[in-house]
């Protein structure tokens, strides 16, 4: 410990034992509480000591649980605004909510610190008296600091005394509140359940605090990134109607995603928000927010524009987006320059601007689904990654690991089914239109019955256009025009978090979809784009329900292409123990369409020939990244690494959704793997009794190299002479004790010393190997066993 560190732990101690007392006046020992002035220009000292010295711990103890909607006491960390705001005992995701509640998105519904009080969030930095004895005893982060270095962690394996359940009760108290908070839970400092900072991190955090808290002010853009801004919000505002509804549809699309400039190759890309404002391009931003993208902005015009990132980038909620030359020449090919007329632009009332099909139904249905196709990981991540991705009830709608597959553009661009479209915009409106109070039962009968109308329609009319099996074989399917990488998609669900990356991972999974453009234009507006993660129960039900239909449309789509005779028993397969509604429903979905596959299947086992046949085909684009090879591993490890994904049957039940396995190479060069728990079902159309589906006996593994998911529920460490054992112990696992004598083995548990240096190392591999997709990994799930 350097000197500098010694005195100011000396200082600190000396403050911490001044003003200890149960239930003083804040206001009578440091004054009346108001919002402190805290962001300080870029080249000033305060500023350089917080982003080269605080902020990368901020980041990487506090971030790592404090991000997003799911943050504990909605207490972003992640940004100079998300620090400044605070907390709030309001809960974003309140499974029981009877009425929708006023949204509370960082930097959109409210645009001041003084707006966030006046909306109830409290501050966690002190905001009395500015000196350093106040800055440290009326500041909630100084003295939960304080708190674990005086009661750190027991000495114990697996801890006793934490809730760490994804929905546990949160107990977020006030300065004022903080002693009770104290003497009820002495030893939940921060970082809560995890070790304590070392003595270095908590010295420089502690001298931040006691000088005020300072952080920096919004970092100018580059020349090169400015001048590209202008570029892409000078194509975006222009005034023709063409101009202003391709705007529309690609910001009702992008507006989750993280835009970057590809073309710069940046060793950090710099992110951007694609957002609404008031004001033209050249102006100050003056942002429009509204619930839903597509809400009414009441203004009579609106701008597009390109804002920085303001937040450490996290993974839960990073969907990297390349803006490039070649990106946008499409855009202007696809849609500026394209030869159609807007006449007149669509409105914002729900029944029109909730239902894609009927707002943009001047664009052409091909540039749509190109535009969507492009960079399709994206779309697909949008539901993924959403706000609507927190929570079982929101995911079980989806099998814990499936692949997906698109139609061409090129094949489905005919006048017939353009015009089949139109003639459905009708049928294929969606909840998102009823807005954010919903009452589900009464509302799920209407939207069975159009559902029902549009399957009719569409048997009617794929049995006309595929009669006689005419055009229905694998050539059907994107294949990425042979350099797309997104033309093939694994999605993988980890319970009650879900992600989706490029190529065909594992073993081949037991269901496939493929999507056409209706089917994952609603699958977006249901999920992404019409969802409201502060609406009311029914909203979110609702949504869940009717996404049973639009899966059931993308398995249905690639039981298609099986032969006839046994398309119904393998779908059925996949929904045992089903209800006597259910299976009606299902008849309906499959049997009208009763045209042959032209297929060619030489098996009896057609489903695995069509999924070699598939991979055969879309091989030029399928992406070998996540394959366990070329790790630096003998041949024979790197074969026990992949017979992993072989193992299956009940033992697997005690693993965790996501493990990280760090594995040291008899050269000394370390890899990061991820191994995925997939869940079996017997089906998956119930709403509230998933337990009851469960089918332990065929849960299965997925080993995959590098970083898949956001929420690793465990950590393991070993070299590679260990994975003989590593494989050995995974095969032999019958229990809970079984597992946790692997954890004995292998884990870097978070009761451990190592584990800030370990979590570090994680991520400094994360961000070394895969930079664009690159962000923090979140500790709210990480396991106590």
């Amino acid at each position: 410990m350097n000197l500098r560190t010694f005195f100011i732990l000396i200082l600190i101690s000396t403050f911490a034992g001044c003003a200890t007392y149960a239930g003083f006046n804040y206001d009578r020992l440091f004054g009346v509480a108001s919002v402190q002035q805290r962001d300080t220009e870029a080249a000033s000292v305060d500023s350089h000591f917080f982003l080269n010295d605080v902020k990368p711990i901020i980041d990487h103890r506090c971030v790592v649980c404090h991000a997003c909607y799911d943050a504990p006491c909605q207490l972003k960390m992640s940004s100079v605004q998300g620090i400044d705001r605070g907390a709030s005992k309001d809960l974003v995701y309140e499974g029981t909510r009877l009425t929708a509640t006023k949204p509370q998105r960082l930097f959109e519904d409210a645009q001041t610190t003084q707006e966030w009080r006046d909306l109830g969030f409290h501050p966690v930095l002190n905001e009395r008296v500015q000196n350093p004895t106040a800055n440290l005893e009326a500041g909630l982060v100084a003295r939960m600091l304080q708190q674990k270095e005086s009661h750190p962690l027991p000495d114990q394996t697996q801890l006793q005394g934490f809730d760490f359940a994804v929905d546990r009760s949160q107990v977020c108290p006030t300065i004022e509140e903080y002693d009770q908070y104290l003497q009820d839970y002495p030893t939940w400092g921060m970082p809560y359940g995890m070790p304590n900072l070392s003595s270095n991190e908590y010295a420089t955090l502690m001298n931040w605090l006691q000088n005020g808290a300072k952080m920096n002010k919004p970092i100018a853009l580059t020349a090169e990134q400015a001048e590209l801004v202008y570029q892409y919000e000078t194509l975006l505002n222009k005034g023709t109607h063409k101009v202003q509804l391709t705007a529309r549809y690609i910001y009702e699309h992008l507006f989750l995603s993280h835009l970057y400039f590809s073309d710069l190759n940046e060793t950090t890309p710099r992110f951007f928000s694609l957002i609404r404002s008031e004001t033209p391009p050249g102006q100050p931003v003056k942002r429009i927010a509204t619930r839903r993208p597509y809400d009414d902005p009441g203004v009579e015009r609106v701008y597009y524009r390109l804002i920085p990132v303001q937040g450490t980038i996290v993974d839960k909620t990073h969907m990297p987006f390349a803006l490039n030359q070649a990106r946008m020449h499409n855009w202007k090919s696809w849609f500026i320059d394209a030869d159609y007329t807007v006449a007149q632009l669509p409105g914002y009332k729900p029944d029109v601007a909730a239902n894609p099909m009927t707002a943009f139904i001047d664009l052409p249905v091909k540039a749509r689904f190109e535009f969507m196709l492009d960079n399709a990981q994206n779309t697909i991540n949008a539901f993924i990654k959403g706000p609507v991705c927190r929570g079982q009830l929101a995911l079980n709608v989806i099998n814990d690991r499936f692949w997906v597959f698109f139609l061409d553009p090129e094949k489905s661009d005919i006048p017939e089914v353009n015009e089949f479209y139109r003639s459905q915009a009708d049928n294929l409106k969606l909840p998102s239109e009823l807005e954010s109070n919903t009452l589900p039962v009464t509302h799920w009968v209407s939207y069975s019955r159009q559902q029902a109308r549009y399957l009719n329609a569409k048997s009617e009319f794929v049995n006309r256009w595929f009669a006689g099996g005419k055009y229905l074989t694998t050539d059907i399917i994107w294949t990425g025009n042979d350099t797309n990488p997104n033309a093939a998609l694994t999605v993988f669900r980890h319970f009650d978090s879900a992600s989706v990356v490029q190529g065909l991972v594992g073993e081949p999974p037991k269901t496939a979809w493929i999507l056409d453009y209706s089917l994952i234009e609603r699958i977006h507006y249901l999920l992404v784009a019409g969802f409201d993660v502060y609406g009311n129960f029914g909203h979110q039900l609702i949504t869940r329900m009717f996404m049973d239909f639009l899966r059931l449309e993308g398995e249905s789509n690639f039981i298609a292409l099986l032969p006839q005779e046994m398309r119904h028993q393998e779908q059925s397969s996949w929904y045992q123990n089903q209800s006597t509604q259910f299976s009606d429903f299902l008849l309906r979905n499959v049997k009208p369409f009763n045209q042959p596959s032209q297929v060619l299947y030489q098996s009896d086992n057609p489903k695995a020939e069509l999924y070699n046949i598939l991979k055969t085909q879309l091989n030029p684009v399928l992406s070998n990244r996540y394959e366990i090879e070329q790790t630096g591993f003998s041949p024979a490890n790197e074969e026990l690494l992949r017979s992993i994904d072989n193992i299956k049957g009940q033992g697997v039940f005690y693993l965790p959704q996501i493990m990280m396995l760090m594995i040291e190479s008899q050269q000394g060069d370390e890899q990061l793997f991820t191994l995925l728990h997939n869940n079996a079902h017997t089906n998956i159309s119930s709403l509230f009794d998933e337990e009851s589906n469960r089918d332990p006996k065929n849960d299965d593994l997925t080993l995959v190299r590098g970083v898949i998911g956001s929420y690793p529920s465990a950590y393991l460490s070993l070299k590679e002479q260990q994975i003989p054992q590593l494989v050995k112990m995974l095969r032999s696992i019958k229990s809970e004790e079984d597992y946790v004598k692997l954890l004995d083995t292998f884990a870097v548990r978070r009761s451990s010393d190592k584990f800030w240096p370990f979590s570090d190392k994680v991520h400094q591999w994360y961000r070394t190997n895969q930079p664009i997709e690159f962000g923090l990994l979140d500790y709210n799930r990480f396991e106590n066993r």
